[in-house]
């Protein structure tokens, strides 16, 4: 299709392109057992945020479409869209399903059985009923739903059994109730008794569906028949722009009110009695216009991402992360720091590093001050015990702290709730923008003369994700560097529109939203003009999502002028790769193995004079107009070569690079030679680096 008729891919398609690729990765028979029936349950994942967000506000817009016009970028027929959504949904599931039954073959191979509770022998349904008594049926409480005269409460993202009773003599006796599977708060796989080597599992549901005499037998009734069912709900949160103590109560309620979301799909297993069915639909309120997805018997899959590990006889453990070289021997991560500008690459370098860093400076008797930028942590976050121990030593700690990044907003409120207590100074947020900047300050007096040292990340500083998230941390001791954090800091302190001009007078890190989409624009531009004049012009941008309309038509030109455009994009992309006034098509490809791309890498040729940026911004409208991001270029000679081989690695893959065109067909890429799997390759380069190839940066 020419150009000109159609601009760009629809930004929710091609999510979901991207989604077909996490179920590649489940149905490639080279990949793990182990990791196919994860990849099914990321797959799943995925589906659920967006229909939660993506979905929610289509249907928003759907509803609200003249007030909404123009407001939202892409979605001009709301409704059509979702049409189109639904359509894909459902040959995914189908894909899914195809999937699913064969890795339960291959799962019987191996001797790994997932069996119902019409499927337990003498011994299983003795074990499963005592684990029943003593660890479910605490857990259990029917909702007797035709008793009761208001809509059936379901929680967001739960799993239940709709159970349909009955009595044989009694025809005309039946009786309908819902039952939360408690998978939320105990485990859903259940390891029955097994001879060796042999590994028996039943599902949560499957036990409370054996069990269900023993729930509802004085009722009167001797026929069960349970099926699951489960609800996806608007996860949106209305907020308006304050930014104070009420809008933390505003956040709490919102969190509240995501519960009570209105359904925007309800997923269902095909062989559910009818009448119950109907009775559902009607009272839940759904109608045809939303997604009724019929399915098998298990839904949920998100848990298989924690399928027990122990049951499969070949491993497939991932290499451990490695010590970045020039701090495998030293003692002190900061010395190292203050001598030469260190790159670490995540999850091949160990994320340990970072946390020694900020351990190092909470017991400095030099450091007086830490400021530092969260977006999500870990559960158990080892960077807010070393932030809680710098403060309880007596230096002055500030953690801006994103309330809004989402579903992460009661983790951060908590983290927010625990820093206070400890003296430390919290920061939460900017009025109508999030901040997703990462960025850490640490100022030191040593013979009365600040030192200052810290880094820019792509990352969150998340220890549990960092094992599994590609990310670029540059440690730096940069005086243009950190006199631009030091900005930023100073605004979010008071973010208020008439000192915006802080962030505009950053130099050394490239701004959202006061400068980023400015820069790279004229970035472009210098590679449109080179062109032109018939040199050498490239770029390689490598991010998770692309999306962005003025971006995209700037590469537009770019391609159009004869610029070698080459992409790595993980997500969402929206940008059309093929077209006859193109006088280079763009090539684009996106990587999906096992660990997740997350970061932003930007290289521009500038005629023989590389431009390299690490960023935490997508090409996104969100991220460069309604966020507070920062991108650093990197002058260090060694490492920008360090990150240029980087992604050429990438872009060489022909194992786990699928092509991204105009047809989101995600064909493989096939190229003759030597067969390169990017993250093993990365891996053993990184690991191979000498320390002595890292320069000294500049100060």
């Amino acid at each position: 299709m020419a150009l000109e008729k159609r601009r760009t891919i629809v930004r929710d398609i091609s999510w979901l392109s991207f989604n077909a690729r996490v179920l590649q990765e489940a149905n490639d028979p080279s990949v793990s057992l182990r990791d196919r029936v994860r990849f099914l349950g990321i797959f799943s994942n995925n589906l659920d945020e967006f229909f939660r967000v993506r979905v929610a506000t289509l249907k928003r817009m759907a509803e609200f479409r003249e007030k909404s016009r123009g407001k939202m970028h892409l979605e001009k027929n709301p409704q059509q869209i979702l049409e189109q959504i639904q359509e894909v949904v459902l040959q995914q599931q189908n894909e899914f399903n195809r999937i699913w039954n064969q890795v339960q073959q291959e799962l019987k191979r191996e001797k790994i059985f997932l069996v119902t509770e019409k499927q337990l022998n003498k011994e299983q349904k003795k074990f499963v009923e005592t684990f029943f008594d003593e660890e479910i049926r605490q857990e259990v409480i029917p909702q007797m739903i035709e008793s009761n005269p208001q809509t059936p409460y379901m929680r967001e993202r739960s799993l239940y059994l709709a159970v349909a009773m009955s009595d044989k003599a009694n025809a005309y006796k039946k009786k309908y109730a819902l039952i939360e599977v408690p998978a939320k708060y105990k485990r859903r796989f259940v390891k029955l008794p097994s001879v060796a080597g042999e590994h028996y599992i039943i599902l949560m549901e499957d036990v409370i569906r054996h069990c269900l005499p023993k729930i509802f037998s004085f009722l009167g009734f001797n026929e069960y028949k349970a099926h699951i069912i489960k609800v996806t709900k608007d996860a949106e949160i209305d907020l308006d722009s304050d930014v104070s103590s009420s809008f933390i109560q505003k956040i709490e309620k919102g969190v509240k009110n995501r519960r009570k979301g209105k359904p925007v799909r309800f997923l269902y297993d095909k062989e559910i009695d009818a009448g119950l069915l109907e009775y559902l639909i009607r009272r839940l309120n759904i109608s045809k216009r939303d997604n009724i997805i019929p399915g098998g018997r298990i839904h949920n899959f998100r848990h298989f991402m924690d399928f027990p590990g122990d049951v499969f006889s070949v491993k497939h453990e991932r290499k451990k992360p490695f010590p970045h070289p020039a701090l495998k021997k030293t003692i002190r991560v900061t010395d190292e720091i203050l001598k030469q500008d260190i790159l670490l690459h995540f999850p091949y370098h160990s994320f340990d590093s970072l946390i020694d860093l900020l351990r190092e400076a909470a017991m400095d008797p030099d450091v007086k001050e830490i400021k530092i930028t969260a977006y999500r942590l870990a559960d158990t976050s080892k960077i807010i015990n070393a932030l809680i121990n710098a403060a309880r030593n007596g230096k002055k700690v500030t953690v801006m702290l994103e309330l809004r990044a989402r579903f992460d907003e009661e983790a951060n409120l908590y983290w927010k709730e625990r820093l206070e207590e400890e003296g430390v100074k919290v920061l939460i947020g900017v009025p109508n923008m999030k901040v997703h900047a990462k960025l850490c300050l640490i100022k030191k007096r040593v013979h009365n003369k600040t030192i200052q040292y810290g880094f820019v990340s792509t990352g969150n500083l998340n220890e549990g994700t960092a094992k599994v998230y590609g990310d670029h941390c540059l440690l730096t001791c940069n005086r243009k560097i950190m006199a631009d954090i030091n900005r930023i800091f100073s605004y979010l302190d008071k973010p208020l529109i008439s000192r915006m001009k802080l962030l505009r007078q950053c130099k050394a890190l490239v701004v959202c939203p006061t400068g980023m989409r400015r820069q790279l624009l004229k970035l472009i531009d210098t590679e449109i003009r080179n062109a032109r004049k018939k040199v050498p012009a490239s770029m390689i941008l490598k991010m998770n999502s692309l999306s962005d309309d003025l971006l995209i038509e700037k590469l537009y030109e770019a391609a159009k002028a004869g610029v070698e455009i080459k992409l790595i994009v993980r997500g969402i992309f929206c940008m059309l790769t093929e077209n006859k006034k193109f006088r280079k098509d763009p090539t684009a490809i996106s990587i999906v193995d096992q660990y997740l791309e997350h970061s932003r890498v930007l290289i521009f040729h500038n005629n023989g004079k590389p431009k390299v940026y690490l960023s935490s911004a997508d090409w996104m409208v969100r991220n460069l107009d309604h966020r507070i991001e920062a991108a650093a270029e990197i002058t260090n000679a060694s490492i920008k070569q360090e990150l240029i081989d980087y992604v050429n690695i990438q872009l060489k893959d022909n194992v786990k690079a699928r092509i991204l065109d105009n047809d989101l067909e995600n064909k493989y890429v096939k190229r003759k030679g030597k067969t390169i799997r990017s993250q093993v390759e990365i891996y053993n380069y990184l690991n191979q680096k000498n320390p002595k190839q890292i320069e000294t940066g500049s100060n």
